[in-house]
């Protein structure tokens, strides 16, 4: 039995020094970074390419007024 406890005291002591505190300083580093919120260029990116998805949808919306006036039965034949 104390054979036993001797091989779990061992781990467990090599955790709480060296796992524990990495595992901890990680965790709050990360909690941290989210409750930030984005960083200047991500928002930078993220504005780029809502713009980008703007002029697409309107690039698409005239696509298919021509196609309805230049053939009316396009959507039927996909």
């Amino acid at each position: 039995m104390e054979d036993v406890v001797a091989l779990l005291i061992a781990p467990i002591i090599i955790f709480m020094i060296f796992v524990a505190p990495i595992w901890l300083i990680m965790h709050y580093r990360s909690k941290k970074q989210v409750a930030q919120g984005l960083s200047e260029e991500e928002y930078a990116s993220l504005t780029e390419l809502a713009q980008k998805a703007e002029v697409m949808n309107e690039r698409i919306q005239t696509l298919e007024a021509l196609l309805d006036a230049e053939a009316p039965q396009w959507r039927n034949r996909a």
